[in-house]
């Protein structure tokens, strides 16, 4: 699995346009490339983002097939007009995953191993 995790330094009073945009561009995204989703994060910098998506590999995300249809276009124009600036971070391959989707409860152990 590949990983790439974004920056982006939103305008000041278009977080709302940005965070609409950036949804609807994700969710094309998803549809259209094969991506596994991502998470937008805000940071305690004022107006910046941090986003990290999901590839099956570095190939699939850096090689996208085909163009996104007209309305995810349009949430992408939309979004880059919402920024300041914007980059990619980081491009990481996931050597080790261990992200739960639920809490721990000691219920979950049965002689020491994980069910």
């Amino acid at each position: 699995m590949f990983i790439a995790v974004y920056e982006f330094k939103v305008i000041k009073g278009r977080d709302e346009a940005f965070r609409s945009a950036w949804l609807k561009l994700t969710e094309g995204i998803y549809q259209s490339y094969g991506s596994r989703g991502s998470r937008l994060h805000i940071s305690a910098q004022p107006n910046m983002y941090v986003a990290y998506a999901q590839w099956p590999s570095r190939d699939d995300w850096a090689n996208p097939k085909g163009a996104l249809p007209a309305e995810f276009d349009q949430a992408k124009a939309q979004m880059m007009a919402c920024l300041e600036s914007s980059k990619t971070v980081y491009e990481l391959e996931v050597t080790d995953d261990f992200l739960q989707h639920k809490p721990f409860e000691p219920k979950d152990v049965v002689s020491g191993d994980l069910i």
